[in-house]
């Protein structure tokens, strides 16, 4: 065959080569696909870490508010607070944490803020759950400002807590230790904390069962009572 016949088909070939468009956008997802998945998993991991802020913050919250609910009616005396409410509340927590399992990663601090008998704020009583028993009490562990008025309350400074003569203030610390679904770099493990703080309702008996050991507190432990290997004193 003449030379120039080959000549003619290799121009054709080569024409046809370089208007044929087939697979041209697999090659542009190609490129753009490692971009969009790590958009998509940063805005995951962004969106994920946002709605545990708010259900920490919703947890502590709500442990406060029934925490600050619960009582024993007790026929022609005051309301009392019992080691079983105690129990209840966290239990209440827990169920409420769902899948983040505050129990075995976090820890939460529930503090009874009250007056001692010259007026000061005190921490009558403390009681704790979860397994990260790493995290202290930020703002004062039981029997800080049972003596004096040196002890301002809980809380930041900016934003203070403290109790009325007479009535107690049911004060939550959380602390959860998160962890980040893939990327490290965006949203680092960390520990997230949140407090909330709820006045008591009603009437409650501050005075405590005199007949307990004082390192109870003054929460008191009718049947069905929890065995004190289950109370957790923040120790």
């Amino acid at each position: 065959m003449p030379v120039g016949f080959f000549k003619r088909m290799r121009t054709r070939r080569l024409s046809a080569f370089r208007s044929d468009q087939k697979g041209l956008a697999l090659v542009e997802f190609a490129y753009v696909a490692p971009i969009l998945l790590v958009l998509g998993m940063g805005g995951a991991e962004l969106t994920n870490y946002a709605l545990t802020q708010m259900r920490i913050s919703q947890l502590a919250i709500s442990l406060a508010d029934n925490a600050s609910r619960a009582r024993q009616f007790v026929s022609g005396a005051a309301p009392r607070f019992r080691e079983h409410d105690v129990r209840q509340v966290f239990q209440g927590a827990q169920l409420q944490s769902g899948g983040l399992d505050i129990k075995a990663n976090g820890r939460i601090v529930l503090s009874s803020l009250e007056r001692n008998i010259t007026g000061g704020q005190w921490i009558h009583w403390q009681r704790c759950f979860g397994e990260k028993t790493n995290y202290e009490p930020q703002y004062g562990r039981q029997g800080t400002g049972a003596v004096g008025n040196t002890y301002p309350g809980m809380g930041p400074s900016s934003n203070r807590v403290t109790a009325e003569q007479n009535f107690a203030v049911m004060y939550v610390e959380v602390a959860y230790e998160y962890e980040p679904l893939v990327f490290t770099t965006i949203v680092p493990s960390q520990t997230i904390r949140k407090n909330a703080a709820m006045f008591v309702r009603d009437e409650r008996d501050l005075t405590g069962d005199l007949l307990r050991d004082p390192r109870y507190g003054n929460v008191f432990n009718p049947s069905p009572a929890v065995p004190d290997a289950d109370i957790d004193l923040c120790a």
